[in-house]
């Protein structure tokens, strides 16, 4: 059980580091991918102030050549099943062409992480709390995200 809880609090220290980086990049003026509503909201909730752009419902083309209009930082933050896999390298991909740099560090970070409890950024929220429970770092002042 000492083994489990010792893993769970470095995955939750990994976690938060990631998604510093994503706030700061956001802040920053990078622009976020997502693939729909519910990814968006979850981002707002762990403090993405910056701008996130849906994917749905467009193709990867048209998204990738209006996003490189407007932003130079792009982070693709699809989701890590099998149509979210696709939808990232598609846009990367499009992005290439533009001077627009595309981040998909991030997003195999998190993959990487978190794929064997989520499957999508809308999960990412909930499951950072229950990391916390977990940790018992409810109370702490350490959290990063203004949610604690």
């Amino acid at each position: 059980m000492q083994e489990i809880r010792q893993k769970k609090t470095y995955d939750l220290e990994a976690l938060e580091e990631l998604i510093t980086a994503l706030l700061e990049a956001s802040s920053q003026g990078a622009a976020i991918i997502v693939e729909g509503r519910r990814d968006k909201n979850a981002l707002r909730s762990l403090g993405v102030e910056g701008p996130v752009i849906m994917a749905s419902r467009r193709p990867a083309l048209d998204l990738a050549e209006d996003v490189a209009r407007t932003y130079r930082d792009i982070i693709v933050l699809t989701d890590w099943d099998s149509k979210g896999e696709e939808m990232a390298l598609m846009i990367e991909q499009y992005l290439r062409c533009t001077p627009a740099h595309a981040n998909l560090e991030i997003r195999s970070r998190l993959k990487r992480l978190v794929r064997k409890d989520i499957k999508d950024v809308e999960s990412l929220s909930l499951y950072m709390d229950r990391m916390r429970e977990l940790r018992g770092a409810s109370d702490c002042n350490y959290w990063k995200f203004g949610r604690g």
